[in-house]
């Protein structure tokens, strides 16, 4: 059977334990379909200015965390005004 490169590389990092099991799978997709209807209910824009370098930040953030950034800075806020998310103490 002949495999695309693509498909080799996802093979071989499988192989090398690359990749981990998610303790809680249907814990985590709970949460993941809370940020999708969230998405979905936005009803208001909002623009701002923001560094260059905080917004690369946010960025790299969001991809880490497999979400679209705006997605991502709507559920940092939404944590923090429903209290999810706390300011560390000084």
């Amino acid at each position: 059977m002949k495999i695309r490169k693509d498909e080799k590389e996802l093979l071989d990092s499988v192989e090398r334990g690359e990749w981990v099991t998610i303790p809680d799978v249907r814990e985590e997709a709970r949460r993941y379909k809370k940020y999708a209807q969230a998405t979905f209910r936005k009803d208001k824009r909002l623009n701002i200015r923001i560094s260059e370098k905080d917004l690369t930040k946010l960025q790299k953030r969001a991809l880490q965390e497999g979400l679209p950034y705006q997605t991502f800075i709507s559920s940092i806020l939404h944590k923090f005004i429903t209290g999810q998310l706390k300011e560390k103490s000084p």
